[in-house]
């Protein structure tokens, strides 16, 4: 018996009743945790058959030796265990949200001045540590806010042993930034007073320190201590001013979290930014293995995100609704003693949030991936876009040319890694049929691509027709993409195959498959590369349509000559190239073309000296 069908008759016997599963590899470490409503129907799944699970199940299961679990008497304690116990062991392939930033801390000095930092790190110096916080940038500036707040030096100086040195206060003390302890002007007491209401509003926030400090005032200003009271009014007007400066919202939910996903290549990323009283506080960024099954994902990263929160908001807002909603909203109220909601907006200003949350992830996703380059980007989100198995690195495209059936031609371009490759383009001539049919025009082209691949292919050229290309794009719509098809499947030829849609104004609008077409105008990257691609083989088909065009025009011209009829031409067209070239050429270079005979020569050049046809 195989160890897989071991642990799935092991799973047979599971009961039908709602629990946590733990499993474990060789070593006995922990490597997954999951909660069931039917453990037996649930971890049975794992060990059936394979086809069906994402890559990450399949890479956990072949490590999988055994499992444990535990029977809990409803589906909602079994969240609350499996969030428990994944906070405890930080299984392998679990979510685990790691932000990227690291801890900060805010330390107030235990000496007779005291002082506010922000640090990285705790130590063992005697000073008072409050924390930890994950976002770094937000802390350093609810510091520096606090410092210009409450009035304290921003300087170097070390106190009391500097005071009176200089000869002056700094530029803080007339912006009124700093209360000047430099120059003796506050006392130690009063000096600590302001960093522990520094302290207090870093810790409860504008809106509860505003409270009190307008409470203080009143009274102040009852006993008569009129330079406290002014000391706490400009407080007052210094933090609501600083407020005016933040990112504000006007949302009727003022706590709230906005999640922003983006996924790119094989890696997902989470922003989340957080809105206490209506103000943004807060940004937090994860990078994880890519989202396959969202939902399910959704629903086991968001409880992991507050597992060790300090508060909890009254929203969260994100762009798909997790499984079982109703049992993360109640594990939310048994951890926060409040109703948390989640809500996907549809519109308004929490639509605009939910979208600057998702392109903040898109942007520091591919930071983190080094996707500096945006065509590979693009490439990326093109795979994306059209569901390709793998990267269209290498992208052919096909148009064709002619005017009303006449000088019928087909352009091909090449892109590499999003760029044009000119030294792999082709030019065809239509050659099955005379006339106007779009449709038969690239069925002849792209058969006779197909049956240069297979004369090739067993070379393994890195470009030209001996490579089989990622994708193929096609200048039309589902008509073009339908009148190809059958090839593919006649010779076997398993490319992806899509047509480039243009709107009423030859502006690329969307990509048509077999199945119909698919927007891309909302992806500005994707956007941007298929517009370039679609333009440059029109180019490419045009130019060679309007080249031959105009040679067979002077073809015509030839042709008035005695002895010179459309075949003699051509040959001196392709020998001369042009014209001019033609009316200048001397008699032994004319009639050294092939096929073109000494008393033709001769009537070329004749007709070429005479004053009327130069």
């Amino acid at each position: 018996m195989t160890k897989l069908e071991e642990l799935r008759k092991k799973a047979m016997a599971l009961p039908d009743a709602p629990g946590v599963y733990i499993m474990k590899n060789a070593r006995r470490e922990i490597i997954y945790i999951g909660k069931a409503k039917v453990l037996k129907n649930r971890v049975s799944q794992y060990f059936g058959s394979q086809n069906n699970h994402t890559e990450k199940v399949r890479q956990m299961v072949a490590h999988v030796d055994d499992f444990d679990y535990v029977i809990v008497g409803s589906e909602f304690e079994a969240l609350v265990l499996e969030c428990s116990l994944i906070k405890q062991n930080k299984p392998k392939y679990n979510i685990l949200l790691k932000d990227d930033k690291g801890y900060h801390y805010v330390k107030v000095t235990n000496d007779s001045w005291k002082m506010l930092y922000d640090v990285k790190q705790k130590e063992d110096d005697g000073a008072r540590y409050i924390g930890p916080y994950t976002g770094g940038e937000s802390i350093s500036s609810a510091v520096k806010q606090a410092y210009d707040i409450f009035m304290l030096p921003h300087c170097t100086k070390v106190f009391p042993r500097d005071i009176d040195r200089a000869a002056r206060p700094c530029l803080n003390y007339y912006i009124k930034l700093c209360a000047g302890a430099c120059k003796g002007l506050v006392s130690q007491e009063e000096h600590n007073a302001a960093v522990d209401d520094a302290v207090r509003f870093i810790q409860g926030g504008k809106t509860e320190y505003l409270r009190e400090a307008n409470r203080l005032m009143q009274e102040a200003s009852d006993n008569m201590e009129f330079e406290k009271a002014i000391r706490l009014r400009d407080r007052i007007r210094a933090i609501e001013k600083s407020s005016q400066r933040q990112y504000m919202v006007s949302s009727n939910c003022k706590n709230q979290d906005v999640f922003g996903v983006a996924s790119l290549g094989k890696k997902t990323c989470i922003n989340v930014m957080q809105f206490r009283e209506g103000t943004f506080v807060n940004t937090h960024t994860f990078i994880l293995d890519r989202f396959e099954n969202p939902q399910e994902d959704y629903a086991e990263m968001i409880p992991n995100f507050y597992a060790s929160a300090a508060d909890y908001p009254d929203r969260i807002c994100i762009d798909l609704m997790p499984l079982q909603p109703e049992f993360l909203e109640q594990y939310f109220f048994s951890q926060a003693e409040k109703k948390v909601t989640l809500y996907v907006p549809l519109s308004g200003e929490s639509k605009a949030l939910l979208e600057t949350a998702k392109k903040n992830a898109s942007e520091k996703l591919a930071r983190v991936l080094s996707f500096n380059d945006k065509k590979n980007a693009a490439l990326i989100e093109l795979q994306e876009a059209l569901g390709l198995e793998k990267l269209p690195a290498y992208i052919e495209s096909y148009d064709i040319s002619n005017t009303a059936g006449q000088e019928n031609v087909a352009g091909m371009v090449v892109f590499v890694n999003g760029r044009p490759l000119k030294r792999c383009y082709k030019r065809f001539r239509i050659k099955s049929f005379e006339g106007q049919d779009d449709y038969r025009s690239l069925h002849e082209v792209l058969e006779r691509r197909i049956i240069e691949y297979t004369k090739e292919k067993e070379y393994c050229t890195a470009e030209g027709f001996g490579r089989k290309p990622d994708l193929i794009l096609l200048d039309g719509g589902i008509g073009q993409v339908n009148a190809v098809a059958p090839l593919f499947k006649k010779y076997n030829f398993d490319v992806p195959l899509f047509g480039m849609v243009k709107d009423g104004k030859h502006r690329t609008r969307a990509i048509a498959s077999g199945g119909g077409e698919i927007t891309i105008n909302d992806n500005r990257t994707v956007f941007s590369l298929v517009s370039q691609i679609q333009e440059e083989v029109h180019r490419y088909a045009i130019t060679y349509h309007h080249t031959l065009k105009k040679k067979n025009t002077l073809e015509v011209t030839l042709t008035q000559i005695d002895g010179v009829g459309p075949k003699r031409a051509r040959l001196l067209m392709d020998r001369f190239k042009t014209l001019t070239a033609i009316s200048k050429a001397e008699l032994d270079d004319l009639m050294s073309v092939p096929g073109v005979s000494a008393p033709a020569a001769q009537s070329v050049y004749n007709y070429f000296r005479k004053p009327e046809n130069r």
